[in-house]
């Protein structure tokens, strides 16, 4: 898998980033990390773990052009979002 493509965002982890205060990429990091002490269901655990290591590997500045909104109404189950 190249950079690109693992720097892709799903609509599942868009999304979970929209429940959440997205105007700092560490205080977004912040709260995911926090959050991901109280999710205990499998699937959930995974959005999390995915979307935290795409936001790390993330600049500031590419951080600051996504538009959160959410996606399930843009994009179709299994279409990625662009950083």
């Amino acid at each position: 898998m190249d950079m690109l493509s693992m720097d892709r965002f799903s609509a599942e982890e868009i999304n979970l980033m929209c429940i959440y205060d997205t105007t700092s990429r560490q205080g977004l990091l912040s709260d995911l990390r926090a959050g991901l002490a109280d999710v205990y269901d499998p699937e959930m655990r995974e959005v999390f773990e995915s979307t935290i290591p795409k936001l790390e590997r993330l600049s500031d500045e590419k951080f600051s052009e996504i538009g959160f909104y959410a996606a399930d109404d843009y994009f179709e189950e299994g279409s990625d979002i662009a950083d």
